[in-house]
């Protein structure tokens, strides 16, 4: 285990913080964003493959398939969060994307000994879910050898399924069982090993761009208005109506009319109003275009 932690560059220790531990607050939060602002460059050079990536989601959402994220610990937690966020935000159900954590739903707020080390556990929690040819699984690991995720690697590939891997460290055990791999090498950590730092970072930023590249191009996003989010609690009901208003300019009792009438669903009261015809209407349109505002409402508006 020493020779491979030596190997990692998650696990070297970085010769500009050596002496961290002497600074002030401020020092220290000034070492941090420094290197933080390497994160985004790092990935800025992956752009083509991590498309590569959103382009099987996409492909996979429009046969009804799904997007699993897998991973243990920070990996794990940021593969959930991205996936819990994507209802409330674009109105898809809890299924279609969703975190797998080694040890279960207790690991997102504490460590469970031992459950990274099981690729049996992991091989466990694809075969519970039912995984399938039809979707795509996303292995995350800093050091892209984590035990778990790599039996759910396995296991998924076995299955059929699209597997891709995400990890901070060149080739990686992720590559035997993945059609290819992310990988973004951010260099050493401020404090050696901390992976939930700049690694964590640059997997988050990842999968944002994964989901919000697949969402747009599934029809979830009209200009750059989340027109299909779900409206459950006051603050997303008035993003609703503003987002109604952003995208027609229509009048205050316009927006409360349409939106009453379409049932509180956005893309529908947009379609009513821009292109002047009923919710029924509004609703057929939009099923007739996948759910592309833009094309149910150039079905109505001449060119």
């Amino acid at each position: 285990m020493t020779n491979i932690l030596s190997q990692l560059t998650t696990e070297q220790p970085h010769d500009n913080t050596q002496n961290i531990d002497q600074l002030n607050s401020e020092q220290i939060m000034t070492l941090i964003n420094s290197e933080d602002h390497l994160i985004a460059d790092a990935i800025r050079e992956l752009i083509p493959v991590i498309a590569r990536a959103a382009d099987h989601v996409v492909e996979a959402f429009q046969k009804g398939g799904r997007l699993f994220y897998i991973g243990a610990g920070t990996s794990g937690r940021i593969g959930i969060l991205d996936a819990s966020e994507c209802p409330p935000t674009y109105g898809t159900d809890p299924s279609m994307v969703q975190g797998l954590i080694a040890g279960g739903f207790k690991a997102v707020k504490e460590a469970i000994e031992g459950a990274e080390d099981s690729e049996e556990l992991g091989e466990q929690d694809i075969i519970s879910h039912g995984i399938t040819d039809q979707d795509v699984v996303i292995g995350i690991a800093a050091s892209g050898r984590t035990p778990y995720v790599l039996g759910a690697m396995r296991r998924a590939k076995a299955q059929g399924a699209i597997v891709i891997g995400l990890c901070n460290n060149y080739e990686s055990p992720m590559h035997e069982y993945a059609l290819f791999v992310i990988e973004a090498v951010v260099g050493p950590e401020v404090i050696m090993g901390s992976t939930r730092m700049k690694a964590g970072t640059s997997q988050k930023l990842i999968l944002n761009m994964l989901t919000t590249t697949a969402m747009i191009r599934i029809g979830k996003v009209y200009k750059n208005l989340m027109v299909d989010l779900n409206p459950s609690n006051n603050k997303l009901v008035y993003r609703a109506k503003r987002i109604i208003k952003l995208a027609t300019g229509a009048d205050d009792d316009a927006i409360e009319e349409a939106y009453h009438e379409s049932g509180a669903h956005v893309k529908t009261a947009i379609v009513m109003l821009l292109a002047s015809v009923s919710a029924e209407e509004a609703a057929a349109l939009l099923q007739g275009t996948s759910g592309f505002v833009r094309s149910a409402i150039d079905l109505k508006t001449p060119q």
